[in-house]
């Protein structure tokens, strides 16, 4: 099966994370970074691997990055990553024994602070193995989904989300995509939406129960520093949201 996999990153000044992702990767034979224009040293932390072709693409949309980036690859299946998710050996090994059974295949994560994996997260599992030639990827607010034509299966193993960018650079993250965001649920029909949607359209309600949530309800007050970290970024993310929000 690994033979048939390709992994596929998309990059724009990853230089903190893409080593550590593409060192988890020597097992590909062919490993494609899409890059939308990198100002630091991405391209050139990745160039020292000598199983990466890198491709080069201005950025428009996620969706339309995505399917351009799985497009350059030759092989029957992709594994679509982002530059700070880590493939622990264990999800290669169940990779390789996979029967391709299943239009593609669904991960969950662990998610890591400088290291330090939580013992839960917000973050939601996704379709990461995909048959290149059935799935079609597009926007949902400020994030790609993919679709896949056919069956997705689950898988046991996990991946690793473990981003080392600043705190100042995941502000500027998060204002970008919660306008988005802001957007999507102002659009939306509220009967469409499941609770936790519901919540943040109420704007104040989220950023005030986020942090309670996550610290005492999943248990990331056992987590320490990484716990608590967390939990402000996630706490920030839902105040830029609201003050998204109100400003519509």
């Amino acid at each position: 099966m690994l033979d048939r996999v390709t992994p596929v990153i998309l990059t724009r000044d990853e230089e903190p994370n893409i080593g550590r992702t593409l060192e988890r990767l020597t097992w590909a034979n062919v490993v494609i970074v899409c890059d939308s224009g990198s100002t630091d040293d991405t391209l050139g932390i990745a160039c020292r691997f000598p199983n990466v072709r890198i491709v080069e693409r201005p950025l428009d949309t996620l969706a339309n990055q995505w399917m351009f980036a799985v497009e350059q690859a030759k092989t029957e299946w992709v594994l679509t990553l982002d530059a700070d998710y880590i493939v622990p050996p264990s999800f290669v090994e169940e990779m390789s024994r996979l029967a391709a059974d299943a239009e593609g295949y669904e991960a969950s994560f662990v998610y890591a602070i400088d290291g330090r994996p939580l013992r839960a997260t917000l973050y939601t599992p996704r379709a990461v193995l995909l048959r290149r030639e059935r799935a079609m990827f597009y926007m949902d607010g400020h994030t790609q989904r993919v679709r896949v034509h056919g069956s997705v299966l689950p898988l046991r193993e996990r991946l690793v989300h473990d981003d080392r960018k600043s705190m100042r650079n995941f502000i500027a993250r998060q204002q970008r995509y919660m306008r988005d965001e802001a957007a999507k649920l102002r659009a939306a029909d509220p009967r469409t939406l499941n609770a936790a949607a519901r919540i943040r359209r109420l704007r104040v309600i989220a950023p005030l129960v986020v942090v309670p949530y996550l610290l005492f309800a999943k248990g990331l007050v056992l987590d320490g520093r990484a716990g608590f970290r967390y939990a402000l970024e996630r706490f920030l993310a839902e105040v830029i949201l609201s003050i998204a929000l109100f400003r519509s």
